[in-house]
């Protein structure tokens, strides 16, 4: 494994070192400035994401294209057969969710493991953490057996302290929990398979299944999710093949050993009293530090998740793993922990840390450019670095994309590759204007940390909503300003500069149309007709 991480990483700092010195031929043929030299400072900054990115995604399509199960190539531990030993509780965490929408899917699965003989070996609960006592009543009518409830009074530690509260005192006889959220789907033979991976190996303490989106009916989560789903099928089979014994949990559609995970992830506050809100992240470092191994499934079958309906929503989701993984830096010094774990809290850090780096160098280049400072504006430089830098960071996504249209049989299962180009294009556009406010988003957040921005563990809306124009516009008319600005910065320089902001920028300047419009019931509707964005789930239900 050490010969594997010394080859990626060296590839992680070849393409960061490539991306820098393409950005040093296009920064000074009129003479270095001072805009220029922090904007040196801030691509390099960005530079190790960049390189994660385009590494993970190289390794993975490597190994997508020339394996016959890339899955089994990376996952020691994977079974198909063999009889079922252990026993597993599947605990759903709630909180104020709608119990209409978080228990068929639970009642599938358990229906599926009662099919295939094996529902005397698993046992469901739901753990809520809903505090008000209404809804907590409704929560409690609508579950029957053999689904059981259990409600805390107090969210202490919010989702972290509910599961461990419910494996003290409510786990005893079972070995292995499922761990699901409320929008999580799951299928019996996936559920399966992890557990005789967990069989297979006993020093498995967390298997952690690869997620895919349910069908969408709104536009905004049928778009992100058709490029998420590619994306990470191809970083999470790169990154379990460096990875290996050190790898990820994400949360959820994961399986865990319960007595190393009692004993060992029990997280205490943080040195200002706080809780740790992304708990995920740290509790594998922890079981991986007492000798227990974490493994991702880069398996997407039978594994699936709902996501944000709406901008809104996605950007405050985003802010409170922003803040959960901001939270880590205060753990990379604890002793205890192996060097793979504090790479792994050091990477959360990274996938924020970028945002403020990013709109610093936008708006570094349009004052430069308003006030002369590139004049000499190298053409093909520029179009050089604008195509590597956009090919690397989206390399996960592109190389997904690049899978599907050459695997003919996976290409069928999205229509064809007619009918999946219309939606990688689609979901394309729609990430590069996504892309933009979502950093600038982050990047005000974190301005405002220092004077006590917060963000919590609050219930989360996940029904199908329409933004209204005024929502939309008190939300983003300071990442339309922003944007304005720097336009106005690039206009004053050539227009020649603005068409090159377009793909880094111009979703600031249509950030509240393009909000309204990815809810928009018609525009939603017009895509599922259309069928741009279909995933397989949604054409072969």
């Amino acid at each position: 494994m050490l010969g594997r991480r010394v080859l990626f990483f060296a590839l992680v700092g070849a393409v960061g070192a490539g991306l820098t010195l393409l950005l040093i031929r296009v920064l000074p043929p009129g003479g270095w400035t001072v805009a220029e030299a922090l904007i040196l400072a801030a691509f390099i900054g960005t530079a190790p994401w960049t390189g994660l990115c385009a590494a993970n995604a190289l390794v993975g399509f490597a190994i997508l294209m020339g394996s016959r199960n890339p899955p089994r190539a990376v996952f020691p531990a994977w079974r198909d057969d063999g009889p079922i030993t252990l026993r597993t509780a599947i605990a759903v965490t709630v909180r104020d969710e709608d119990m209409a929408t978080v228990l068929p899917p639970l009642r599938r699965l358990l229906a599926e493991l009662d099919a295939a003989g094996q529902g005397a070996r698993f046992a469901a609960f739901i753990l809520s953490d809903t505090q008000d006592v209404a809804a907590a009543a409704a929560e409690e009518a609508a579950i029957t057996a053999p689904i059981r409830y259990r409600r805390r009074a107090e969210n202490t530690g919010f989702k972290a302290g509910n599961v461990m509260e419910f494996l003290d005192h409510h786990a005893d006889g079972f070995d292995l929990m499922l761990m699901l959220d409320a929008d999580s789907t799951m299928s019996a033979e996936a559920v399966l398979r992890m557990v005789r991976a967990m069989q297979a190996d006993p020093r498995l303490g967390i298997v952690q299944q690869l997620i895919v989106g349910r069908p969408a009916t709104s536009a905004f989560p049928r778009l992100f999710q058709f490029g998420m789903r590619a994306g990470m099928r191809s970083w999470a089979t790169g990154q379990a093949w460096w990875q290996g014994d050190d790898g990820p949990y994400w949360g959820h559609n994961a399986m865990i050993r319960i007595a190393p995970f009692r004993a060992h992830c029990r997280l205490e506050t943080l040195p200002d009293g706080s809780a740790i809100l992304s708990h995920d992240q740290v509790e594998a470092v922890r079981m991986r530090a007492a000798g227990w191994k974490v493994r991702a499934l880069p398996d997407e079958s039978g594994s699936l998740e709902g996501n944000p309906p709406a901008m809104p929503e996605f950007l405050r989701r985003d802010l409170r793993w922003l803040m959960g993984n901001l939270q880590y830096r205060h753990l990379l010094v604890l002793p205890g922990i192996r060097p793979m774990g504090r790479w792994q809290l050091l990477q959360a850090i990274l996938l924020f840390a970028g945002a403020p780096l990013y709109v610093a160098m936008l708006a570094l280049a349009a004052l430069n450019g308003a006030t002369g400072g590139a004049e000499a504006f190298p053409r093909g430089a520029a179009l050089a670095l604008t195509l590597a830098w956009l090919a690397a960071l989206y390399a996960p996504k592109l190389l997904g994309y690049a899978e599907v249209l050459l695997k003919p049989a996976l290409a069928a299962r999205y229509g064809g590759r007619g009918a999946f180009l219309k939606g990688a294009a689609a979901e394309f556009a729609f990430t590069l204007l996504l892309d933009p406010v979502s950093s600038f988003n982050k990047t005000l957040f974190m301005a405002g940390l220092p004077f006590g921005a917060r963000m919590g563990w609050a219930p989360q809306n996940r029904a199908d909503r329409g933004v209204g124009w005024r929502e939309a516009a008190r939300m983003l008319w300071p990442h339309t300003l922003f944007g304005l600005a720097v336009f106005t910065g690039f206009a004053m320089t050539s227009w020649l500069a603005v068409a090159w902001a377009l793909p880094f920028a111009g979703g600031l300047l249509v950030a509240i149309p393009f909000c309204a419009i990815t809810a928009d019931p018609i525009f939603s509707a017009w895509l599922r007709n259309a069928r741009i964005a279909a995933t397989p789930e949604e054409l072969e239900p």
